[in-house]
């Protein structure tokens, strides 16, 4: 395994670090600049958590603004390698918390953000072009071992296969959700009728597939690498314009930095730093125990992870049974609607529930279209009949890709007597 410590010149990672350190002081400030703070933390009386987690609610008042803008300033920390692990520990429990706080604003670069804050907690980011280095809080690194780079491209290459292989079914295959969504993601009618054209929205949907499927094998090679590095460029600044997913185009561009070879990346980014002759170059040990006790660990959880879905009952597309952690991104497009009864057994009365009282309109609209969303919510409605014996039962249907609508939920269930299993198929979820 010595190829794994090979010394190599740092500046792939010393470079990343001072664009993520940017790209999540964007993502933080811009957060709260656009709304996003307010509509998804403040105006809610309350956030789906993630299940585990209901513990987890926004801070009062104008609590989370402040939250946001500790996490921005983090970010700069992490940019300009000031108090760099100081920085990047708080900025991951910070985000760690803002993410399982909520899910009716789910992203998968939410996700990736997260693991990737995680990693950067081990890794030697700050023993160049920094203000650590400068300020003599730690010694200056020229050098870090090859383990480093590979941890990336495994990583991304995780991401992008899972993607890949999720759209291998028939709605996107035929183009019927690539249409759907460019469709709504323009105004402009010239746009929108190239959209709309079917030999536009299949090269789209297949584009997608092949994308995720090569990208990484492309940047692998050093011929091909220019013409991978071009296409990300067009695929993510297209998304970035028309779909409008935050950083995330610009977050995945800066993983090609872990493809070019470091000379390179040295040349173009870090001028003044000094060439590294190959004939002084020796093994590089850091992190020798974290790569065997904690990365070999991690990468064989993200490989396992997303294949979770496929041991449980059902179709995931319908389901939603392991759809997040997994790499499902822009799949299918999901509607539906729902009417919560209430059956009191003491006078068997029968009363609607008015679910819009404490929710937001994002909130309901996950209501009706998520089963972990109506679980929960019938676990806030027994809190808020406690001491009463009642019945709920759910009337739900949704539809998926704009087709024929169908039954959720199991509409004879009693959803007070409803158990959330994580791993298996929740008897009270009903198949299509």
């Amino acid at each position: 395994m010595k190829f794994l410590f090979k010394a190599i010149d740092n500046s792939p990672l010393v470079v990343f670090r001072i664009f993520f350190g940017f790209l999540i002081t964007c993502e933080s400030f811009g957060a709260i600049l656009t709304g996003w703070v307010k509509r998804v933390f403040i105006e809610p009386q309350f956030t789906f958590s993630f299940i585990g987690f209901e513990w987890l609610q926004p801070l009062p008042g104008f609590g989370m603004y402040f939250y946001f803008i500790a996490m921005g300033v983090f970010g700069l920390a992490i940019m300009l390698g000031y108090q760099y692990r100081i920085a990047i520990i708080s900025y991951t429990i910070l985000w760690t918390g803002a993410y399982f706080m909520q899910k009716s604003a789910y992203n998968n670069h939410y996700y990736l953000l997260l693991l990737i804050s995680f990693l950067m907690i081990f890794l030697p980011a700050n023993r160049h072009t920094s203000l650590d280095v400068n300020q003599k809080r730690i010694q200056e690194e020229k050098t870090m071992p090859y383990w480093i780079n590979l941890l990336f491209i495994i990583q991304v290459a995780i991401v992008y296969f899972y993607a890949s292989i999720a759209k291998l079914y028939p709605d996107w295959l035929d183009g019927t959700f690539t249409r759907n969504l460019l469709a709504n993601s323009t105004e402009i009618s010239a746009l929108k009728k190239l959209f709309l054209q079917k030999w536009f929205y299949l090269f789209i949907a297949y584009m997608g597939i092949i994308f995720d499927l090569l990208i990484v094998p492309l940047l692998l090679f050093k011929k091909t690498r220019m013409l991978a590095l071009l296409a990300s460029l067009t695929f993510h600044l297209f998304n970035a314009i028309f779909l409008e997913i935050g950083i995330f185009p610009f977050f995945a561009l800066t993983f090609a930095l872990f493809f070019y070879e470091p000379e390179t990346i040295r040349k173009i980014f870090l001028k003044k730093k000094p060439k590294i002759e190959i004939e002084n170059l020796h093994q590089n040990f850091y992190g020798k125990r974290i790569v065997y006790v904690l990365m070999v660990p991690y990468l064989i959880i993200q490989l396992l992870l997303p294949l979770r879905h496929h041991f449980i009952e059902g179709d995931v597309l319908w389901t939603e049974e392991g759809h997040r952690l997994s790499w499902r991104m822009m799949l299918r497009e999901r509607n539906g609607y729902i009417t919560i009864q209430i059956r009191d057994l003491k006078t068997g009365n029968v009363s609607i529930y008015d679910y819009q009282k404490n929710l937001t309109d994002k909130q309901a609209q996950n209501l009706a279209t998520k089963p972990d969303f109506i679980w929960q919510y019938c676990q806030r409605i027994k809190e808020e009949y406690k001491g009463k014996p009642i019945a709920i039962y759910i009337d739900c249907k949704n539809s998926i890709n704009r087709k024929e609508y169908k039954s959720l939920i199991d509409p004879k269930f009693d959803m007070a007597k409803a158990k959330w299993d994580y791993f298996r198929h929740n008897e009270w979820l009903l198949n299509r």
